[in-house]
C-alpha cells in the first residue's frame, strides 16, 4: 500500500483558479447535473473569496471556497463555505476532510466566529463527524436535499 500525501492551499495564480472551477464544473456541472453550463456565480468575481484546492500527490484533486457573509447577531464575524468537490478518482484519498479543516482554519485565522455550510443530505454524518452541527430542517438547493449546518470557530 502506498502513502498518499494530501495538501491543502488557497488558488492565487490564474492557472490555479482556472483549475479550481474547472474541478468544480467536472463535479457539480458534469457528473451530478446540478447545475446547467456552469456553476459560477458572483463569489467567484469577489477579489474576497477565498478559493482553496486541495492536492492528492501534488495532483489537483480537490476544492473549497469560503467567505464572509452577513451574520445575523451584531459584531459576529460569519462565513460560508461551499463549492466543496472531489473528483472521483481521488475520493479514495481522504481529501474531503482536510479540505473541509482547511477552510474551516483559514476563516478562523481570518476573524471569523461562526462558518455556515449548505451541505448535500447525504453528506451530513460526514460533517457531524468534522463537529458540525445542523441548523433548522432540511431544504431544496439546486434540485437536492440539503442541510445547513454550522462549525463555532473560537
Amino acid at each position: 500500500m502506498s502513502v498518499v500525501t494530501v495538501t491543502c492551499r488557497i488558488a492565487h495564480t490564474l492557472d490555479e483558479v482556472a483549475t479550481h472551477a474547472r474541478i468544480r464544473s467536472d463535479v457539480f456541472v458534469v457528473e451530478q447535473g446540478l447545475f446547467q453550463g456552469t456553476d459560477q456565480d458572483a463569489f467567484d468575481r469577489d477579489p474576497e473569496v477565498r478559493h482553496v484546492l486541495g492536492y492528492v500527490d501534488e495532483a489537483p484533486a480537490g476544492t473549497v471556497r469560503l467567505y464572509r457573509v452577513p451574520a445575523d447577531q451584531p459584531g459576529e464575524q460569519l462565513w460560508k463555505g461551499d463549492r466543496l468537490a472531489v473528483l472521483p478518482e481521488y475520493r479514495h484519498a481522504g481529501l474531503g476532510g482536510p479540505l473541509v479543516r482547511f477552510a474551516v482554519a483559514t476563516a478562523g485565522e481570518a476573524g471569523g466566529d461562526r462558518m455556515i455550510a449548505n451541505i448535500q443530505t447525504s453528506n451530513v454524518s460526514f460533517f457531524r463527524r468534522l463537529g458540525w452541527a445542523p441548523v433548522g430542517d432540511p431544504f431544496e438547493y439546486v434540485g437536492e436535499p440539503h442541510q445547513q449546518m454550522w462549525i463555532d470557530l473560537r
